[in-house]
């Protein structure tokens, strides 16, 4: 796939419509920047924005795609499998967001804890000291899961157990 191709083309039938990139930002619910970048080849519309997309400018799929108009229109079967793997994205990215707002929730809930506990003069006891550290760490815990959730090191750690699991299945 050739994003500057793609780009460009995304370009050109901006300016076929008379649109201003502010103008389809607007339309798409983005920023002018993110335009600016997929006109650039520097960043993609995610799927579902590319099928609206394409409904939009009245152009295939496969021609967003291709960076180029076809003469064929786009198979309704087609159609339907990428839209239900857009679906499928949009899913996984609803989860992944639950995911982050429970360790966000988790860890504010610790460090206020936290916080709580060494504001309150409690004796030094072992069961104080305890709770304090607990509290602290289940915090760095929630940002850590949050880190590893966020940059998709989460699925790969997964996809590796996937594997491992199925070469001892063998």
């Amino acid at each position: 796939m050739d994003q500057i191709k793609i780009g460009n083309f995304i370009r050109e039938l901006r300016k076929e419509r008379g649109f201003t990139q502010e103008q389809l930002a607007e339309h798409f619910n983005v920023s002018r920047r993110t335009v600016s970048r997929w006109e650039t080849g520097s960043n993609m519309p995610d799927l579902d924005i590319l099928i609206d997309m394409s409904d939009f400018y009245g152009v295939d799929l496969r021609e967003l795609l291709d960076g180029e108009r076809k003469s064929e229109k786009m198979d309704k079967d087609l159609e339907a499998a990428v839209l239900k793997a857009a679906e499928y994205s949009n899913s996984e990215k609803e989860r992944t967001a639950k995911i982050m707002r429970i360790y966000f929730i988790l860890g504010t809930i610790s460090l206020i804890a936290n916080a709580v506990m060494n504001f309150m003069e409690l004796d030094q006891t072992f069961l104080t000291g305890f709770a304090k550290g607990a509290t602290f760490g289940m915090a760095l815990v929630a940002m850590v899961l949050g880190i590893v959730y966020t940059t998709g090191a989460m699925a790969k750690i997964h996809a590796f157990k996937m594997r491992l699991i199925n070469r001892s299945a063998e």
